[in-house]
């Protein structure tokens, strides 16, 4: 059976324990947390003990911050590798799966003026190898996964592709380290995302959906059906994610995503 996890900010409720019984009503498996910047996650660990004392599942952390591993500055890269460890950590805490960023977003994008980085691809690489490797290790160390997201070309110029987080995944070789697949920026991204999540395989360790306009599933023009029976053929056994803007009734479009996904 397909497990199907909210972002916390699409569900109505203003503690996690709310959150979740209108999660479980509609039919949701779990909870994805947002991981904000200045160490704003790890404040949060009292929450969110309380909320798995209180039977809430807290699989994953999506990471929500200004500056991450990938930047230019090395300050901010710095900051970046130490804040999401951190939030390696507090989910460990609470029993989680593991965390999930992108190498950067909004930083650069080769499809849009000026066109030439300020570091070379080979520095690029270089950058995301040794972040990763520390990521991977510190994500081993506490028994959970850092998820790397590809995103769409004009929100990061680095790792757009699933083949390009599997290249670099497999170089580092570390198993603290796995894809997250996006299904919006791959409908940008990939020639055909069931043969992009089938080249992936067991490397696509995190999903999260939205439908080709960014909305929810069933608002856009994404195959479903073609989605989740490449997933189910590779023997995905993660949760879908839902992360996407909302067309209509908010609370009405969150509660229909369940029965929309499980009928594909």
């Amino acid at each position: 059976m397909v497990k199907i996890a909210c972002q916390e900010q699409l569900l109505p409720g203003a503690t996690l324990q709310r959150k979740w019984e209108f999660a479980v009503a509609a039919g949701y498996d779990a909870i994805e947390l947002r991981g904000h910047g200045a160490y704003a996650f790890r404040q949060r660990l009292p929450e969110l003990r309380r909320a798995i004392r209180d039977g809430v599942v807290l699989p994953t952390v999506c990471v929500d911050m200004r500056h991450f591993f990938g930047a230019f500055d090395r300050e901010l890269r710095r900051d970046a590798l130490d804040q999401m460890k951190s939030q390696l950590s507090v989910i460990a805490d609470i029993g989680g799966r593991g965390a999930v960023t992108p190498a950067s977003y909004g930083m650069f994008s080769l499809r849009l003026p000026p066109f030439t980085p300020p570091r070379t691809a080979e520095e690029d690489r270089g950058v995301l190898l040794d972040g990763l490797t520390e990521l991977g290790k510190h994500a081993e160390k506490e028994g959970v996964r850092l998820y790397l997201e590809p995103l769409n070309r004009y929100e990061d110029h680095m790792v757009n592709r699933l083949d390009q987080a599997a290249d670099l995944i497999r170089t580092v070789g570390s198993d603290g380290l796995a894809i997250a697949a996006d299904t919006y920026h791959m409908n940008i991204e990939e020639d055909d995302p069931s043969a992009a999540l089938r080249a992936a395989g067991r490397l696509v360790g995190h999903v999260q959906v939205s439908d080709s306009n960014r909305l929810q599933p069933g608002a856009g023009h994404l195959d479903w059906h073609g989605v989740l029976a490449t997933l189910s053929c590779t023997g995905y056994e993660g949760f879908l994610a839902v992360e996407c803007r909302l067309r209509g009734n908010p609370a009405e479009a969150v509660a229909g995503i369940p029965a929309f996904l499980r009928s594909r």
